[in-house]
């Protein structure tokens, strides 16, 4: 995905009549997720309000928030027997994106730490597919990252999901609704966007009286 272009948004481009031309009725690029907030649709998608992520868990995935000893939300994962779909939201220059830099120094990272990975096109673009280290062994990884307006989002997905289409569709399905929130203040490049727990498992938190009992939240449906 070259910088600057966001062929994901939600945009409707018109064709103008030209004098002396036929006129021909307008027509609309294929448009799909993740989304903007501001050009979110109304699907009616239950979605778990993470602060800067809105995210729909899809069926047979638990959606797993890692939480500091602070009581902050610092990862968020959806997360099944056949791997999981890590994402992470970031600040971006307004105009231009930041997957094409991004891209090679997380391919210069893996390869520094022993690992592999090569550039291949996806569904959203260019992706990384490969083997990263882990703490129980080299595993299966491929690397997907969105640029949006004045934000960059990142899935990371683990395990069978990275190298099987079949069991990779629900959460490609779940990354193409998830909206990101991104606010008016000002942020340094790269910082990462603010997410938070949901408010009934903050409601949860403050009446057990330790934030350390839960470092997931498990969606139930």
């Amino acid at each position: 995905m070259a910088l600057g272009k966001r062929k994901h948004r939600r945009r409707t481009r018109e064709e103008l009549p030209i004098p002396g031309v036929e006129s021909h009725e307008h027509t609309q690029e294929p448009t799909f997720g993740p989304w903007d907030l501001a050009d979110a649709p109304e699907d009616g998608r239950e979605r778990i309000d993470l602060g800067a992520l809105r995210v729909p868990p899809p069926p047979g995935f638990d959606l797993r928030v890692e939480v500091s000893p602070e009581g902050q939300v610092v990862a968020a994962t959806l997360a099944s027997p056949r791997g999981e779909m890590q994402l992470g939201v970031f600040a971006a220059p307004r105009s231009a994106g930041i997957w094409d830099e991004v891209r090679a120094e997380i391919k210069a990272t893996v390869r520094s730490e022993g690992g592999t990975l090569t550039e291949q096109s996806g569904s959203f673009g260019p992706e990384l597919t490969g083997r990263v280290p882990m703490p129980n062994g080299p595993a299966s990884a491929r690397f997907v990252g969105v640029d949006g307006p004045r934000w960059f989002l990142r899935a990371l997905l683990i395990g069978p999901v990275a190298t099987d289409p079949t069991a990779a569709q629900p959460l490609e399905d779940a990354l193409r609704a998830v909206i990101v929130v991104r606010g008016n203040d000002p942020m340094p490049v790269r910082e990462a966007l603010p997410l938070r727990l949901p408010k009934d498992v903050a409601e949860q938190i403050a009446e057990q009286g330790d934030p350390s009992f839960l470092e997931q939240h498990e969606n139930e449906e």
